[in-house]
C-alpha cells in the first residue's frame, strides 16, 4: 500500500521505494491519541497503515472539521509543516490503528541522497487540495456530490456530524441533500 501510494506522487524505483521504507518509523496509536497537538510544530508526513483521523480546530465547543483521513492516506498539517510555525489545529486518531512516519529530517536527508526524492513534495499538493476543497462557493449538494464521487469510504468510518463539519454545512443540510440521492 505504501509503494502505491509512492507511486501515485512520484517515479520512484524499487530501490528508492525500498530505501524511503527503511527511513520511515512505524507507530502504533490508541482511539482519541493526539497525533498532533494545538501548538506543536508539524514536524513529520505519516502515511496512515490502518486507522482513521481528522484534523481540527476548536469552535467554542465544537470541533470544526478540517480534514479526513482514511487508511492508506497521508497525514499532515500543511501550514505547520511547510512553515514551522506552531499547529493552529489538532490531529486525533479516530481508531486504533498505525502509521508510518517520514520526519522532515528523513525528508531532508532522501533529498540530499539524492535529487529523485524532491518528488516527496508532491505530498504536500495532496494535502492543499483536500483541505481547501470544500471552502469555496460549492452548493451543499456539489460538495456532497464530489465527496461521493471521490472519497465515499468516508460515509462509513465517520458519523455524519463529522461529515457536515467537514463539507462546511450544517447536519441539516447534509441529511436534505442526502434524501436528494
Amino acid at each position: 500500500m505504501l509503494y502505491t501510494a509512492l507511486e501515485k506522487i512520484g517515479r520512484f524505483s524499487a530501490d528508492e521505494l525500498a530505501f524511503i521504507e527503511q527511513h520511515l518509523v512505524r507507530k502504533p496509536f490508541r482511539k482519541n491519541d493526539i497525533l498532533l497537538a494545538e501548538g506543536v510544530v508539524c514536524q513529520s508526513a505519516s502515511f496512515l497503515v490502518s486507522g482513521v483521523a481528522y484534523q481540527f480546530s476548536m469552535n467554542d465547543i465544537e470541533e470544526n472539521i478540517i480534514d479526513l483521513y482514511l487508511t492508506n492516506d497521508w497525514v499532515i498539517n500543511y501550514q505547520s509543516f511547510v512553515g514551522q510555525r506552531p499547529s493552529t489545529t489538532e490531529i486525533k486518531a479516530y481508531s486504533d490503528g498505525e502509521l508510518l512516519e517520514m520526519s522532515i529530517y528523513t525528508v531532508h536527508y532522501l533529498i540530499e541522497t539524492s535529487p529523485v526524492f524532491f518528488q516527496l513534495g508532491k505530498l504536500l499538493e495532496q494535502a492543499i487540495a483536500r483541505n481547501h476543497y470544500f471552502d469555496n462557493a460549492l452548493t451543499p449538494l456539489q460538495k456532497y456530490t464530489h465527496l461521493l464521487e471521490t472519497r465515499p469510504q468516508l460515509l462509513q468510518q465517520f458519523p455524519l456530524k463529522m461529515i457536515a463539519s467537514y463539507l462546511k454545512i450544517t447536519p441539516e443540510t447534509l441529511s436534505r441533500v442526502r434524501s436528494m440521492y
